[in-house]
């Protein structure tokens, strides 16, 4: 079984860095056809940006930024020049931010991901990411199909149908958080599930804990991190020692707030450049911390390695794998006239995200606060009523107070 899903992933620091000097001025033009890119870099020459230290001299386009600029110029905020219709398909994540799919094979850049976990030509894979107006369940699909995967689109919950595709279908390998992963598992039974050798997992929290416990059920797991803008931005390897960077996108670790990169081994926040010309997008910050591993992977690909996930820079989290804003806390409030202070406070209990919403309210309004907390957030929360007055005045709309290993 190769190693390693082609040559450009073992390459030299001088053939990459030949490669960058070719495609960045191409990138970056492509992204000067859209109005408020063209705005945004204003005075660049695309010829003069040819390597990393010319890139991180152009302006961070903020993720968190994009649902108002979208708000204001439905629907890309005059950041993609193309017209939706010229999308294979068009979705919308938590924010809203609305998101277009590119015609193509893997447009979401994933066959590499899942080569590197061990999915091959002729597996069949559970693929229980959503498929409905987020592009969760279409960004893994991509990457499978264009392995030659055959992929059974189950989509989340409804697990005792899921046993029955896994008993019926037999796949090799499974797709999605690992909190529903270990929901399957648990909920088996007698029936026989030992087909599953391999996942990739995405989307949530994979501690050590329940890392440990899915490897002793007989299951190779390995992490992904992307997200629905980029697709796939790093994945694990069989080395086990971080995240290697797809070879499609460039990823920076800067100070968070600037765009100005911070010495290898240090924690800031993650940019991310895709070096695609038809999906140029141009450091784009996430809000995610993490850190570049100096080193290169024992595995043989060459390419940067960052750690895990570290936090956000901002009050921003991510929850059984939908993003949570202060904004969408900010409309629960708007719903609700008379509520006091309300704080979302995210937890880890048996190996699963729980987030509980504490609102300084009278308890008749927790029912009304809990549906509003699942239209708004699209996730199901718990609602803890407080006296007036017990949340803390420090501007904090969400507490993410989950373990960071």
């Amino acid at each position: 079984m190769a190693d390693h899903m082609d040559a450009l992933e073992t390459r030299d620091a001088g053939t990459r860095a030949q490669a960058l000097a070719a495609v960045l001025p191409r990138v970056v033009e492509a992204a000067m056809r859209a109005p408020a890119q063209a705005a945004r870099l204003a005075g660049i020459d695309p010829a003069a940006v040819t390597d990393r230290a010319a890139l991180a001299r152009l302006p961070v386009l903020r993720k968190a930024d994009l649902p108002a600029a979208q708000k204001a110029d439905p629907p890309f905020g005059g950041f993609v020049a193309d017209p939706p219709g010229s999308f294979a398909r068009l979705f919308t994540s938590p924010g809203p931010i609305f998101e277009g799919e590119r015609p193509g094979n893997d447009p979401w850049h994933m066959a590499r991901a899942f080569f590197a976990a061990g999915f091959r030509a002729g597996d069949v894979a559970l693929n229980t990411f959503s498929y409905h107006l987020t592009p969760g369940g279409w960004i893994m699909d991509g990457g499978l199909r264009a392995l030659g995967c055959a992929v059974i689109p189950s989509g989340p919950g409804n697990t005792e149908a899921q046993l029955d595709l896994i008993t019926a279908f037999r796949p090799a390998g499974y797709v999605g958080t690992p909190d529903f992963l270990k929901i399957l598992l648990d909920a088996a039974g007698a029936r026989d599930v030992s087909c599953v050798k391999r996942a990739l997992v995405s989307g949530a929290a994979f501690p050590p804990s329940l890392q440990a416990e899915i490897a002793a059920r007989g299951i190779e797991a390995f992490q992904m991190y992307g997200t629905a803008d980029l697709g796939c931005v790093a994945y694990e390897t069989a080395a086990r020692e971080g995240l290697v960077v797809a070879e499609e996108v460039l990823v920076e670790i800067v100070r968070p707030g600037t765009g100005e990169p911070v010495a290898d081994g240090e924690v800031g926040e993650v940019v991310v450049t895709v070096l695609d010309p038809a999906h140029p997008v141009l450091r784009l910050a996430l809000g995610d911390l993490s850190a570049v591993l100096p080193g290169v992977s024992p595995c043989g690909r060459t390419n940067t390695r960052i750690v895990g996930w570290r936090g956000r820079a901002d009050q921003t989290a991510k929850v059984k794998g939908m993003f949570v804003r202060p904004e969408q806390v900010a409309e629960i409030a708007a719903r609700h006239p008379g509520v006091g202070r309300l704080r979302l406070v995210v937890t880890r209990v048996a190996e699963q995200d729980v987030m509980t919403l504490r609102a300084e309210a009278p308890a008749a309004m927790a029912e009304a606060l809990a549906a509003s907390l699942t239209a708004v957030t699209r996730l199901r929360g718990l609602v803890e009523v407080v006296p007036p007055g017990s949340l803390p005045n420090d501007g904090k709309a969400i507490a993410d107070e989950r373990p960071l290993n």
